[in-house]
């Protein structure tokens, strides 16, 4: 079924020609709408050009007004210089503390032009009106580790602050606290909502600069000397301009086609994320075109398109603008961050699931095709195979491209391949040392024989996919009962509901393989389901009739408020909430409900908008959540979804209203 496909692409495919184009990509900074992404589409699409493809770059307007289902999008955005200087006492020049031409990051995305001396004022905390008591910060800089969205509101808009200063750095447990980097500048952006053109400038600071920042200004206030004071120059614009998808297509012989999809932007260097993701899928179709164009793989059935985005932005204004043609996107598959290196980095390569509300053939296919490429290593007497490096697989998590195409309204099933974490994302020191060859060729063969076995997947191969998905199905419930019957608080009645959740969701996976072909998948899903009741019955043999006690449903005034409430969804792809937020008691509103619910986090809100079907309850939704993430949130839904209906999100419907 793949020996012949993987043998082909291994010998095409260079994972030391894939880290090249990595080098080549992160020569440009790519903010999303900026002249530096352009370049960078230019350098992609030309490349592709050279190898034989038929690629062309799609401009979509970039001017605060025009919106793509939710997502209002932003201005074009182009720096030129921008340094920040330590004054002295004196008022002149004592450290240069940031320059942009050395180091992209270190100013604030979207910052706008300045040029003068400012105050600084160290906050202990910021995201919090109380940490401004007593404060005067208007005209003045704020130094600051709090998030950049909260300090807008609170500093810049509330109170007249001309600037800020983030020395933060973002945890990424268990492998990065703020002070393992303390050399490193985080990418930081303001992201102005609603055509919204602040006039605000910011830079980044590493921690060590901010620590001895704040020591300074604290020595200042003891001392009783005059303020610390900064020179900030930024020459940079803020305008209506474009911004660019870069699309490429191996064409197919029926109107149907697989959709591969990787972000291009992010500040330079941000080699693996998303360089590595982009370098990966530029080679994975140049090396698909090649073999097809030489004979060694036939033209496929389904077209392959290939997409390199502005992550988020690019691909609603991609799907909304090509509505026509989502119904023949088969599947999806979407590379973000692929290329670490392992040692240097602390990563793992996972295979992340679409939404249980998106179940499909797909997350199946990418793992089997991952679990052939493990080999690369045998045991001392020669026995056995194992890769050398970490990998697993992973529920959906979202927070890239594939959380759009894998929503229900969208229906173009994506899981993602990622690394994570990573010790140096979202900083200046994702630099392409710790971009592994190795790996970058591992992920592209994957990558390759994913799309391309899709694309040609016919009636024998939806039947064999048949048979691997029931088998992984068994194996997943097995698991699932022998882990209650180890449990000390073994349920049966919390064990039937998860295992007839699976079931369920096993069922409407499989019915996505007649995408594929027209296959009779009524014995796969009958056999799936009767296998999981004799699991059961062996588990309430083991349990005894203790455990098969019935469990009292959830109850009390949110429940009540959740069963009679109906979300209807407005938009089609997921919600850009933030586009929605443009009177600041909205932005206050949702500030409170994310602190105050913090355990829902942030992927739980796009699951329940994925369940929200315009017939389901918030009770029925609460429901699936809990068994697709563990923890029952009713409260914390009903909050959320009235939010959402707040500021025009959704509509929320009593029941029995029309």
């Amino acid at each position: 079924m793949f020996d012949s496909l993987l043998a082909t692409l291994r010998k095409e495919i260079s994972g030391a020609a894939a880290k090249n184009y990595v080098g080549e990509v992160i020569r440009f900074h790519r903010i999303q709408a900026s002249p530096g992404f352009r370049a960078a589409a230019q350098y992609v699409a030309e490349a592709l050009r050279e190898a034989g493809l038929e690629a062309r770059i799609l401009s979509y307007p970039a001017d605060g007004e025009t919106t793509f289902w939710s997502m209002r999008t932003f201005h074009e955005w182009d720096c030129r210089e921008a340094t920040l200087h330590l004054l002295g006492e004196d008022g002149q020049p004592l450290e240069k503390l940031a320059d942009y031409r050395e180091v992209k990051v270190s100013v604030i995305q979207r910052s706008a032009p300045v040029d003068g001396d400012f105050e600084v004022v160290a906050l202990a905390g910021g995201d919090e009106r109380a940490d401004y008591e007593g404060l005067d910060v208007e005209g003045k800089v704020v130094l600051t580790q709090a998030p950049i969205e909260r300090v807008l509101d609170l500093a810049v808009r509330e109170r007249g602050a001309a600037g800020v200063l983030f020395d933060g750095m973002m945890k990424a447990p268990p492998i990065r606290e703020r002070i393992d980097l303390p050399d490193a500048r985080q990418y930081t952006s303001f992201w102005f909502r609603g055509g919204e053109r602040l006039s605000v400038f910011g830079f980044v600071l590493t921690p060590r600069q901010g620590d001895a920042l704040r020591e300074r200004c604290r020595q200042a206030k003891a001392e009783d000397k005059p303020p610390v004071r900064v020179h900030a120059k930024v020459e940079s614009a803020l305008y209506a301009g474009q911004m660019e998808v870069v699309e490429a297509v191996i064409p197919g012989e029926t109107a149907e086609e697989v959709v591969l999809v990787a972000h291009l932007c992010h500040p330079q260097p941000s080699a693996n994320d998303n360089a590595s993701g982009a370098g990966a899928l530029m080679e994975v179709a140049r090396a698909l075109a090649a073999c097809v164009a030489s004979g060694r793989l036939p033209k496929p059935r389904r077209a392959l398109r290939f997409l390199w985005v502005p992550e988020m932005s690019g691909t609603y204004a991609y799907l909304a603008s090509h509505e026509a043609d989502i119904p023949r996107m088969v599947a999806g598959l979407n590379l973000d961050m692929v290329g670490e290196d392992q040692d240097k980095c602390g990563s793992s390569l996972l295979v992340e699931s679409p939404p249980a509300a998106m179940s499909s053939f797909t997350p199946v296919l990418a793992r089997h095709v991952r679990d052939l490429l493990l080999g690369g290593a045998k045991s001392h007497a020669g026995q056995g195979e194992f890769p050398l490096y970490r990998y697993a697989d992973t529920p959906f998590s979202g927070g890239s491209d594939h959380y759009i195409l894998s929503d229900p309204t969208v229906g173009v099933p994506t899981p993602m391949i990622i690394q994570w974490p990573d010790r140096y994302y979202h900083t200046s020191e994702d630099t392409l040392d710790k971009v592994s060859p190795q790996m970058m060729g591992t992920v592209a063969v994957l990558a390759a024989a994913y799309g391309y076995w899709v694309a040609n997947a016919g009636p024998k191969e939806a039947a064999w996919l048949a048979h691997e998905m029931t088998a992984r199905f068994k194996v997943d419930i097995m698991r699932r009962v022998q882990a209650a019957l180890s449990s000390e608080k073994a349920g049966l009645a919390r064990l039937r509901r998860e295992v007839g959740f699976a079931t369920a969701r096993q069922a409407e996976a499989l019915a996505t393989l007649r995408r594929l072909a027209p296959l009779d998948i009524t014995p796969f899903q009958a056999e799936c389901a009767a296998f999981a009741d004799g699991e059961l019955q062996r588990a309430a043999a083991f349990l005894g009739d203790e455990a098969g006690e019935p469990v009292a449903p959830p109850s009390g005034e949110w429940e009540e408020k959740a069963a009679s409430l109906v979300p209807v969804r407005r938009f089609r792809g997921p919600l850009s909430v933030g586009d929605l937020l443009s009177k600041p008691g909205d932005r206050e509103a949702f500030y409170r409900f994310r602190k105050e619910h913090a355990d829902f986090g942030r992927t739980t809100p796009e699951l329940a908008l994925y369940w929200a079907d315009g017939e389901r309850s918030l009770s029925a939704i609460a429901d699936l959540l809990e068994m697709e993430t563990g923890v029952r949130h009713t409260q914390a839904l009903v909050e959320y979804f009235e939010l959402l209906a707040r500021v025009g999100g959704v509509e929320l419907h009593r029941r029995g209203q029309s």
